[in-house]
């Protein structure tokens, strides 16, 4: 089903089922559970019910035991790959069945391949009926059975068998290569050093996956004789997940050869560089029936045979085909993926069209990105991660895209460095088009997580950096801002990040005269003063108006009465705030407040400074207590103290603010500056 129409009616229901099993059924004496009065339901529904409850993460020992029940719920097709079970809970729930297919993949508990195939045996029906048997990714033995004692020989009836990523050895290779009916294997980046054994069932063999077989032992001679014998190979896949070049010329000597594989459809040999266009061409040209060929990271690919859009599909580098081909085929082979996003890159970073499929990857690169681990951990260059998104915003308008890349953005610009910061906000294409992001998302009145990352990027892009500061004036972010300061007068958050932004720009000091603006001011004292707001709000507002009224503020040209009012609100508002419960704000230096904390300052002024400071050092005393000190801010706060023309209130608070300081007390912050303890 199309990922953008609409869920069936059963898709639905089970759905609902999955995530209201234990509503729907009652605890056994066993403890496990029971559907209360449970239909007989359709074998392909029972299946489907399964496989949805392993999809929606539901399934585990106590929900997998509703299948105990046979009678109503027959299983035949049993999908439970990356579920949470047991190997007792699968013995008595899914090993009672007449099982014909099974995906126990990737199983996450301590369950093993042994495990699995001695409760298997212990049935004759899944002995002779079971087919298909996938178990990628999980353990050979377990500690209380060896697999002497449970042989993949005693599945009589498989015919499709999958190890890939497990330590399956050569005498396990044995033991499988003695099944009657197998004929289709995956031996992927498994122990094995000798592939002789599948000589057994050369003549049954139809599909053999060996990829990342890192282990193998065997001369390239005696591999290729082994494989030339495989006459009834359809499907063969020796791709390297190294990525190497194929110093044996193993791919060369192997598409050379004549009259190997005479049957094959599909053959990948990504990852050997240093194949020959020529060589896969006449190899491909001599196999009419040929439909599948993987050639990424071989060199190949590029002769209009294998780039042509035929019935031949090719997996590689050389167009945007080859590479989309290689995303689907390659999906859990991560050098393989790795490589294909590299040249994805070079073949879309200058176009100009949008492409549905390539938009689809990027949708789901950026769901990759969208996990704090990886944006706050795991080390990339956030720096470069970050342009090329802007860049992917600058080129499409899907609101997916744009929705999951401002966010990606949002956290990596917190974590740049001052410098990087300053190289990103030198690129005036950035800042244009978050504020078109937001522009678009205002002029529809909505408040939702696009307009809210793409408002904190703004405020983390111009944290410190004057040109950043400047595109934003250049591109009428002030207008844009004092509307939207009216437009969500009641939206607390949007307020709080569309201030902060304002204050990076009053803390430039020749930028300041273009926020004296007489509407912007007053609606700045409104916030400041007003006891409907709360303290994130007016701490922000009163930021700006302490860098513009301060005496190295610009030369006021606006009302002087109005001047006064600022300077009298910020005194009396400053004094009534209580501290947040949570950290509100984080500076990377304490250099913007120096100027207004200057004996020759205004004391309203003064006071915002200082409220400032003592937040961040009481909510968070280890990272800026040690920094105020190093910048010489302790000196600052003592001359206060002591001089005798300071304001006593000012005189009050920088004792505070020395007391804290001296304590390192978080105590006392959800109290009145009025009222704090003389040890907070």
């Amino acid at each position: 089903m199309d990922e953008e129409s609409l869920s069936s009616l059963i898709d639905i229901c089970m759905t609902w089922i999955c995530h209201n099993v234990e509503v729907l059924c009652v605890s056994q004496k066993d403890r496990s559970l029971q559907i209360h009065h449970c239909p007989l339901f359709p074998q392909e529904l029972a299946d489907q019910l399964l496989h949805k409850m392993a999809d929606e993460g539901v399934l585990d020992d106590k929900t997998v035991s509703i299948f105990q029940n046979l009678e109503h719920l027959r299983l035949r097709r049993a999908y439970i790959r990356s579920s949470s079970i047991s190997a007792e809970a699968f013995r008595l729930s899914l090993c009672p069945h007449k099982l014909q297919e099974l995906n126990a993949s990737h199983i996450h508990s301590d369950i093993t391949i042994s495990d699995i195939l001695q409760s298997l045996s212990s049935n004759k029906d899944c002995r002779q009926g079971l087919q298909t048997l996938l178990m990628n990714g999980l353990n050979l033995y377990s500690e209380t059975c060896e697999l002497g004692q449970a042989r993949f020989s005693m599945l009589r009836g498989l015919r499709n068998l999958s190890l890939a990523w497990t330590n399956l050895d050569d005498t396990g290779l044995e033991d499988i290569c003695s099944l009657p009916m197998l004929e289709s294997l995956d031996i992927s980046a498994t122990n094995i050093t000798d592939l002789t054994p599948l000589l057994n069932i050369q003549s049954q063999l139809r599909s053999l996956t060996a990829h990342g077989l890192q282990k193998l032992e065997m001369p390239t001679a005696s591999l290729l004789s082994v494989l030339s014998k495989l006459h009834m190979l359809r499907h063969l896949d020796i791709s390297n997940n190294r990525l190497v070049m194929d110093e044996d010329n193993l791919v060369q000597q192997l598409l050379e050869r004549p009259g190997i594989l005479p049957q094959l459809v599909s053959l990948d040999v990504s990852g050997w560089r240093g194949v020959s266009d020529a060589t896969v061409q006449a190899f491909v040209e001599a196999r009419p029936g040929m439909r599948f060929i993987g050639l990424l990271a071989t060199g190949a690919g590029g002769s209009e045979l294998l780039s042509a859009n035929g019935d031949l599909k090719v997996a590689g580098e050389a167009n945007l085909t080859q590479l989309c081909e290689a995303l689907r085929r390659y999906s859990e082979r991560e050098s393989f993926i790795r490589e294909v996003l590299v040249h994805l890159y070079s073949h879309t970073s200058d176009t100009e069209r949008s492409q549905p499929n390539i938009l689809k990857l990027q949708k789901n690169c950026l769901l990759t990105l969208c996990s704090d681990h990886i944006l706050h951990v795991v080390p990339f260059d956030r720096y470069e991660a970050t342009k090329l998104m802007m860049m992917c915003l600058e080129n499409h308008e899907d609101q997916t895209l744009q929705r999951m890349t401002v966010a990606v953005v949002s956290i990596l610009v917190s974590k740049l460095s001052s410098d990087e910061i300053s190289e990103l906000g030198a690129e005036a294409f950035i800042m244009k088009q978050l504020l078109s992001i937001v522009q678009q998302k205002a002029s529809l009145g909505v408040v939702d997580s696009t307009l809210k990352f793409a408002l904190s990027a703004l405020w983390n892009l111009t944290d410190e950096t004057p040109t950043a500061c400047r595109h934003f004036i250049e591109c009428q972010g002030i207008e844009l801002y004092m509307e939207l300061l009216e437009s969500y007068q009641t939206v607390t958050s949007i307020k709080q990040k569309l201030l902060g932004l304002l204050n990076n720009v009053a803390e430039v000091e020749e930028l300041r005269v273009e926020l004296l603006d007489e509407e912007l001011v007053e609606h700045m004292v409104t916030l400041l003063s007003s006891s409907t707001e709360e303290v994130e709000v007016s701490y922000f507002a009163g930021g700006v108006l302490a860098h513009l009224a301060s005496v190295n503020g610009p030369t006021w040209s606006l009302d002087a009465e109005l001047h006064s009012t600022v300077l009298d609100e910020l005194h009396s508002s400053v004094l009534t705030w209580s501290f947040p419960q949570r950290e509100m704000v984080s500076y990377r230096t304490f250099q913007p407040f120096f100027h207004l904390l200057q004996v020759s300052q205004y004391p309203g002024v003064q006071l915002w400074a200082l409220w400032a400071i003592q937040l961040v050092c009481s909510q968070n005393a280890a990272q800026y207590c040690s920094k105020l000190n190093a910048e010489g801010g302790i000196e600052m706060l003592k001359v206060l103290s002591s001089h005798p023309d300071i304001h006593s209130d000012v005189k009050w608070l920088a004792d505070n603010v020395l007391k804290t300081l001296d304590h390192h007390h978080p105590e006392g912050q959800d109290s009145k500056l009025t009222n704090v303890p003389a040890d907070s």
